[in-house]
């Protein structure tokens, strides 16, 4: 899984899809960003694989947006570990916020991480 394979899977649910901030957002868009690196394994003092830890932010003013549980639903269709990590009302926007945490898997390879995003 890279990330435009991520950025792929969350494609299939609205075309809204931003990385790191809305452009032009709508009544529903999601916005996702790497936050961190989530594990790694290392042989003959290199990395030989990362994990990267990515929040994926889901914005909605719909109560009981499916779209919801179409996103958990891609998560484990694509094989990306998920959770979900906050959601709240947002007063100021009339938003509702899902958080997930996904953590998306590379192995290092000849090609110097070329394919990775």
């Amino acid at each position: 899984m890279t990330m435009i394979e991520l950025r792929d899977t969350l494609l299939t649910i609205t075309e809204s899809i931003f990385h790191y901030k809305p452009l032009k957002p709508g009544n529903k868009y999601i916005v996702w960003s790497e936050i961190s690196q989530s594990g790694a394994r290392h042989a003959d003092n290199k990395t030989t694989h990362q994990a990267i830890r990515c929040a994926v932010h889901f914005f909605t003013k719909d109560e009981f947006d499916h779209d919801f549980f179409r996103i958990q639903r891609k998560f484990d269709d694509a094989e990306i570990s998920w959770r979900l990590n906050s959601v709240q009302y947002e007063e100021d926007t009339g938003f509702i916020h899902y958080e997930w945490y996904v953590d998306v898997d590379y192995e290092w390879g000849e090609d110097d991480g070329q394919d990775c995003f």
